[in-house]
């Protein structure tokens, strides 16, 4: 299995990072294999996959590029590099570095990515300039107009990392964080399940950078910055919701209904915005309404606060629940997109 070295000092200065290219790689990934991880993502599929199809069938220099780039098992180095890990990331400096990667260098990560020869058409110096032009096209039409969305899903999840980290220490925040992950204890962080040598990371910069679509890799600029790109959690990037009782709509309004179904697992305002779409204000008022009338309790974790419905906001949801039972036998779940 592969591992990673990690001191005390270097989990202790490790940061979570939002990277526009991340989410853009991401989308690609997803695009490129055309497999929906949930409804929502289906219907973004459906809205964009034919305009893709349509531009690689164009350039099919660029089709095999892509194909060979995201590999079997690993990404060719070019095509991922590790972010700067200063604040939120601007994507336009994070694709420069695409497009200004040594040509010679990106053949060699090819063949990594491959694992074996390079096609004869792939031999040639624009590879680096194609893949950021792919990129910028992925962005710009597929993930800007979305962008103030997935960015809200993005924090929320670091809200949720960060307050688990609090409570159940770094096994508890890293374990599930993407498949074959997890914390073995002994400064040792697996990262996969491949048979790697591990590497000693100690001092250097390590970074978590969560994307919307359930994809997931590592990055490195040894020896002095390291990356895990791992999906954010279910409920925040499927973009769905149990559906609200209509009774409980009736009752206490359509949105602040929806939020108190949302808190059967513990919430912050930053996770509430980010799944029902409303404003902070808007949220803000609805968890003091429903505080005050006792059906949600709060507590802190760190340095967020969590809200959760209380018994009695339990019973009054289980109970609206039931009766919608009755009359919309079969109702299923509700995605939002």
């Amino acid at each position: 299995m592969g591992w990673w070295q990690v001191n005390a000092d270097t989990l202790a200065g490790s940061r979570f990072v939002v990277s526009p290219l991340a989410e853009t790689i991401a989308c690609l990934k997803v695009l490129e294999r055309g497999m929906a991880a949930h409804p929502g993502e289906r219907a973004w599929l459906d809205a964009h996959v034919p305009a893709y199809r349509e531009r690689l069938a164009g350039d099919p220099v660029t089709a095999l590029l892509v194909r060979a780039a995201l590999g079997r098992t690993w990404n060719a180095d070019f095509l991922t590099p590790t972010p700067g890990g200063e604040g939120e990331d601007v994507f336009e400096e994070e694709v420069e570095r695409v497009r200004t990667w040594p040509p010679g260098a990106a053949r060699e990560d090819l063949t990594v990515s491959l694992g074996g020869p390079l096609p004869a058409r792939l031999h040639r110096d624009d590879l680096p300039q194609r893949t950021a032009e792919l990129l910028e096209w992925v962005w710009t039409r597929t993930v800007l107009p979305h962008w103030p969305r997935r960015r809200r899903i993005i924090e929320a999840d670091v809200v949720a990392r960060t307050a688990r980290l609090g409570q159940d220490g770094w096994a508890g925040a890293l374990d599930d964080m993407r498949p074959g992950m997890r914390w073995l204890g002994g400064n040792r962080l697996q990262i996969n399940t491949y048979d790697y040598p591990p590497r000693e990371i100690s001092g250097a910069r390590l970074m978590f950078v969560p994307v919307t679509p359930r994809q997931s890799w590592v990055s490195w600029d040894a020896p002095h910055r390291y990356a895990v790109v791992y999906p954010c959690a279910g409920a925040l990037a499927d973009g769905g919701r149990t559906a609200t009782p209509e009774a409980l709509a009736a009752l206490l309004g359509p949105a602040r209904a929806g939020v108190l179904v949302l808190l059967a697992t513990p919430k912050s305002t930053t996770q509430l915005v980010a799944l029902t779409g409303q404003g902070l204000g808007s949220v803000g008022r609805h968890l003091r309404v429903l505080l005050d009338a006792g059906l949600v309790r709060r507590r802190r974790a760190g340095r967020s606060v969590l809200y959760y419905r209380s018994d009695a906001g339990q019973v009054l949801v289980r109970a609206q629940r039931g009766g919608q039972g009755q009359s919309s036998a079969g109702a299923g779940p509700r995605v939002v997109t």
